[in-house]
């Protein structure tokens, strides 16, 4: 007979933190969210650790090199996207790994030929008001001139005009040799009160844009994460197909953390992946494997020698696995059973694997839930997907700024490789969907939001740290009444709107 738990999966809406003594030391302001990513002995500190407990789901969606950039400014991780060529990915670690702070690539370029349109186009787009005018159109190609707001105005000038009438030419811009260091290039930019400087080589290729404002954020992103050579770090998505070409390539880039991406990894492919690892790298190599939901399937890749593991199944705002195969359960539930057998395999061996809780996710209050359950670190996608700095469209729907957002398991991201199929090389059913979710702003603000809420709440808790939240918090199940009484009710809100 079927193996059957006799208490139902939950989700993070079920649960509530049940306040806890605060000290005078309990302020937002000495809460540390530093949180171990990889496995480490007793008495030893993980050889990773991030600032802040969010990493960037790997999705296409989601986690590219500009996504990774911004997420380390902040002290998190993006896992760049492994459904993408081999070379193309490698590309994207590479560009992280070799990101200058306060040296920007320019990511809006047109040639001189373009029109008013494009630029416009291109501002939509990417958010920017400064445009790049190469040879080519591309970032790297030959500087020809600049465009900003201060060369057109759209009510006097036909759309159609070409960018180079309007253009600033490079005769008339004050540029910097590549090998410009960056005090030295806002001293440049102090003294001739200019917005932007580009920087280029010896042939007027464009290589980089200091800005301004770019001088001052960076002396404010004093949580960046950083590797020993002070570069932002980076993690990478792999499956268990083509490793053997990919891995290697992602290690070259400079890839600090790897990550199977797999719809279920209670299997003998990830054990696979992590033995080809293992055998050609030794321990210098961190992976990730998942996603499992129980003890068993911790245990299994925790002995497999994973770095850490990732819990969830079907938990995802665009996963529709449960919906079409009726495999997964509860994140809560799944999070807490997978901790559970965590803490008992660090007794029994002495070391501590991580786990990284992926899914479910809806409200910032869930991400302190998680981390009281026993999650080291949290793997978001909806929630980053919604900023500036993710690699998808910003769109117009009836009136309002959306993303777009698809799902690793959608036929859109045609990600075969991450299900564990045997020989198939297609998906023959989706586990995802495409859609679009509500615009959000900078990844700055909102992470810096979010976490506000966390170091409070641990405050409440009684707590300054991820550890002592695991060790000490108190969560209560809470009724569908009491989630109703948890919220506005009873009262007649000022836009006339009666909530009962």
């Amino acid at each position: 007979m079927a193996f059957i738990f006799e208490e139902p999966s939950r989700t993070f809406g079920e649960y509530l933190l049940v306040p806890g003594y605060s000290s005078a030391e309990c302020i937002p302001s000495n809460v540390s969210l530093r949180t171990p990513v990889v496995k480490f002995k007793k008495g030893e500190e993980s050889p990773v650790m991030l600032n802040i407990p969010l990493v960037s789901a790997i999705m296409q969606s989601v986690s590219d090199d500009n996504m990774a950039i911004a997420l380390a400014k902040e002290g998190g991780m993006s896992f760049i996207y492994g459904s993408q060529s081999v070379e193309s990915e490698a590309q994207m670690v590479m560009r992280v790994k070799n990101y200058k702070a306060g040296f920007v690539i320019s990511d809006s370029n047109v040639k001189p030929d373009d029109t008013l349109q494009t630029i416009l186009d291109l501002k939509e787009r990417n958010g920017h008001s400064t445009v790049a005018v190469t040879e080519d159109g591309t970032a790297n190609g030959k500087l020809l001139g600049i465009v900003t707001s201060r060369d057109y105005r759209v009510s006097r000038m036909e759309l159609n005009e070409k960018v180079r009438d309007f253009m600033t030419p490079f005769e008339k811009l004050i540029c910097a040799p590549e090998n410009t260091s960056l005090k030295e290039a806002n001293d440049i930019i102090w003294e001739h009160k200019l917005n932007s400087l580009p920087l280029i080589d010896d042939k007027q290729n464009l290589k980089y844009l200091v800005f301004r404002k770019d001088y001052s954020t960076h002396k404010e992103n004093a949580n960046e994460l950083l590797d020993g050579s002070k570069r932002y770090m980076v993690g990478a998505g792999i499956n268990t197909r083509d490793y053997a070409e990919r891995v290697p390539a992602l290690v070259e880039a400079g890839a600090d953390v790897l990550c199977i991406d797999s719809s279920e990894g209670f299997s003998e492919w990830q054990k696979r992946t992590i033995a080809y690892i293992r055998e050609n790298y030794g321990d210098t190599v961190k992976v990730g494997a998942g996603n499992v939901v129980d003890r068993e399937g911790f245990l299994f890749l925790a002995e497999a020698g994973a770095d850490f593991v990732k819990v969830g199944i079907g938990g995802g705002s665009i996963c529709i696995t449960r919906e079409q195969k009726g495999i997964g359960r509860g994140q809560a539930t799944a999070l807490i059973d997978v901790c559970k057998a965590r803490d008992e395999y660090f007794e029994k061996t002495g070391v501590y694997v991580p786990v990284c809780s992926d899914g479910g996710i809806v409200h910032d209050y869930h991400m302190t839930l998680a981390l009281a359950m026993g999650a080291d670190f949290i793997m978001l996608g909806r929630y980053f997907s919604r900023f500036d700095e993710s690699p998808t469209n910003k769109v117009n729907i009836n009136g309002s700024y959306m993303k777009e957002y698809w799902g690793e398991g959608s036929n859109r991201a045609r990600n075969w490789q991450r299900y564990d199929l045997g020989g198939a090389s297609k998906l023959s059913f989706e586990e995802g969907v495409d859609s679009y979710v509500p615009y959000a702003g900078s990844l700055k603000d909102n992470v810096t939001q979010s976490l506000a809420k966390v170091r409070s709440t641990m405050c409440n808790c009684g707590v300054l740290s991820i550890p002592e939240l695991q060790k000490n918090a108190k969560l209560t199940l809470v009724s569908s009444t009491s989630i109703v009484e948890g919220g506005a009710h009873d009262v007649v809100l000022k836009d006339n709107k009666t909530i009962g």
